[in-house]
């Protein structure tokens, strides 16, 4: 049923309790795994501290994503992206035809608009596949 999951992880915790689930996902319909984390530019002084800005870090992030599914028996693949978090997402679950993207409910892209202005909000809107949101 779902042959390619998307799983786009940053420092947050629903991102960590959404593993859970992905790998349920993952190992019930021995999907392909890909774990994405997305570098965000800063954008000049109004840039959120939080955010994935720092190369190295969203590196680690994904050496260490892709431990935590290898202990579970889960290959994944990793792949890493520079631009908007949610515009990006949605570009790579189209260029390798997911089937699913799994995502926490919030994440590190939540501004001060609100959830209308969200990271998921903008996924669920623009994805070229289901989105299963993981409270």
């Amino acid at each position: 049923m779902f042959k390619t999951v998307l799983f786009p992880v940053d420092q947050s915790r629903e991102a960590r309790e959404a593993a859970d689930v992905v790998t349920n996902i993952v190992q019930k319909y021995s999907s392909r795994l890909v774990l994405l984390s997305v570098v965000e530019p800063p954008e000049g002084e109004s840039a959120n501290p939080d955010a994935m800005a720092s190369p190295v870090a969203v590196a680690e992030l994904l050496k260490t994503a892709q431990s935590l599914f290898a202990d579970q028996g889960i290959l994944a693949d990793v792949m890493e992206r520079e631009g908007k978090a949610a515009f990006t997402i949605c570009d790579v679950a189209d260029e390798i035809d997911a089937d699913l993207i799994v995502m926490g409910s919030r994440g590190l892209g939540l501004t001060e608009e609100g959830s209308t202005d969200s990271v998921t909000y903008r996924v669920i809107n623009l994805s070229p596949c289901p989105v299963l949101i993981v409270p």
